[in-house]
């Protein structure tokens, strides 16, 4: 050993405490392993200067005669125990972190608080020569009159421990505990903290954590559950009810196919039956956009079935108005038509049917005639790199093959039923002079031609090619160097 550090243990001593002080703070929390390495080298170094000079943290201080160095060896000793404590602390954390992640930090808190009590007691028995005996009979007594005063709060201490251990949430998912419903963002010693959909804050008591019915949202991880119930005419017949809703969960996208949505009746009363959609959805921001569509879309398929929602039946279309009137009024651009316009266009409109599969407009194909969806769902298809795929879907009061009347443009899209569905067609040779005097009706065709052309070169343009990054290093790596 360096005779600078023979002749002068204790400054030493002190030197590496206030340099492991120094280095834990200036080293950064992502070189973590680099920090714990620090660590550990400084505590060798450390007890190698205190068993070299002779003081044994097993046994009482040296320097009996001198109380100076007595004093300081003493606090030294006792300093090499919290120092001990401490390291094995750091040690365990860091492998508990690396095995359990985030989830053990209040395991980690509580084997630090025993690691320091054990070597509390030990500093008492072997450096101060303490009878540990009287002093653990002491710290009981006071034990038993803190544990009763702080019942409660012991109470929520072992409650996240069971929380820790058992594992029914994690940090970042999405959880209901008794009704509160929100996302996961600490989990401490006395309770876990909720962010709810609204942006507060929800602090819930561990303890009533750990009596409450805790739903987990976000596991299995890959689909989080919603439901849309909807209250319809008890006159309506039930199959058409739940054929229209089934188109309706057809028609959006976003629902995931396993597992399958699902319509089922729920309740029946004399003022209205109600039923419930339920699907699932791969990602919990969506839930609330799916819903929302989900409900319109089911407006919409029970509109176009003849069914209304209690809420609409008021002001529903009369049941003498034929169905090409009644879609008139229903579609978003032609309701600004005036009546006796709404009853020349419904006079001059052809239903059709298609069979799910059958080909409605054929991508390439200029179309003179004008299509709006009366009831069904159709699926529109883009090609992409020599491959089809299906870029939305489509369902009643919206149009198709406003292209070719505005611009005789080709159609970019296949369209296809994607279920049995009813079209009516209007022909160019009675469209035509309607967009001609009314201009409100022909901007809005041509702003929804616009939203759908960019929007289909949105999906079909190649993504950006990255450029591949050249130098010396990156030619190492090619050559396995």
């Amino acid at each position: 050993m360096p005779s600078f550090i023979a002749e002068n243990p204790m400054l030493c001593a002190l030197a590496l405490i206030l340099i492991d002080i120094a280095v834990w703070r200036l080293i950064t929390p992502t070189l973590a392993n680099w920090k714990l390495a620090a660590r550990l080298v400084i505590f060798a170094v450390f007890s190698a200067v205190l068993f070299n000079d002779g003081m044994n943290p097993m046994q009482a201080a040296p320097y009996v005669d001198d109380t100076a160095r007595h004093l300081a060896a003493t606090a030294l000793q006792i300093g090499w125990w919290l120092f001990a404590a401490r390291t094995l602390t750091v040690l365990l954390g860091a492998v508990m972190m690396q095995r359990v992640g985030h989830t053990g930090r209040l395991l980690q808190d509580l084997m630090g608080a025993v690691i320091f009590l054990i070597a509390i007691i030990a500093a008492m028995a072997y450096v101060l020569d303490l009878p540990v005996k009287g002093v653990l009979a002491t710290s009981g007594a006071v034990a038993i009159i803190v544990g009763l005063a702080l019942q409660s709060t012991l109470s929520d201490v072992f409650s996240g421990i069971v929380l820790n251990t058992t594992k029914p949430y994690q940090i970042d998912d999405w959880i209901s505990i008794d009704g509160t419903e929100g996302r996961v963002t600490d989990i401490d010693w006395r309770a876990t903290r909720l962010q709810t959909s609204q942006g507060s804050l929800a602090v819930i008591p561990n303890s009533l954590a750990a009596k409450a019915k805790i739903i987990n949202f976000s596991r299995p991880a890959d689909m989080f559950g919603l439901t849309v119930s909807l209250q319809v005419s008890p006159h309506a017949r039930p199959q058409t009810v739940i054929e229209a809703l089934e188109r309706a969960m057809q028609g959006c996208r976003a629902l995931l196919a396993k597992p399958a949505p699902s319509v089922a009746f729920k309740a029946s009363a004399s003022g209205g039956v109600e039923y419930e959609i339920s699907g699932f959805v791969p990602a919990m921001g969506l839930k609330r956009e799916v819903r929302n569509q989900l409900y319109d879309l089911a407006f919409r398929h029970l509109q176009a079935a003849g069914v209304g929602l209690l809420s609409a039946t008021e002001g529903s279309t009369p049941a003498t108005v034929s169905g090409a009137r009644a879609l008139l009024e229903r579609s978003s651009i032609f309701s600004t038509l005036r009546q006796e316009e709404k009853d020349t266009f419904s006079q001059n409109m052809t239903l059709h049917t298609y069979r799910a599969g059958d080909m409605i407009l054929p991508a390439g194909e200029v179309s003179d005639h004008l299509f709006i969806i009366e009831s069904g769902v159709v699926s529109v298809m883009l090609v992409k790199g020599g491959h089809t795929f299906e870029a939305g879907r489509m369902g009643p009061g919206e149009v198709i093959g406003e292209s070719g009347i505005l611009t005789d443009q080709a159609t970019l899209a296949d369209f296809t039923a994607k279920t049995y569905c009813t079209l009516y067609r209007i022909e160019n040779e009675y469209l035509k002079p309607c967009l001609d005097a009314r201009h409100d009706i022909g901007e809005a065709m041509k702003a929804l031609l616009d939203f759908r052309v960019h929007a289909a070169q949105a999906l079909t343009e190649d993504a950006p090619v990255v450029p591949v990054k050249k130098g010396f290093l990156q030619w190492l790596r090619s050559r396995g160097l």
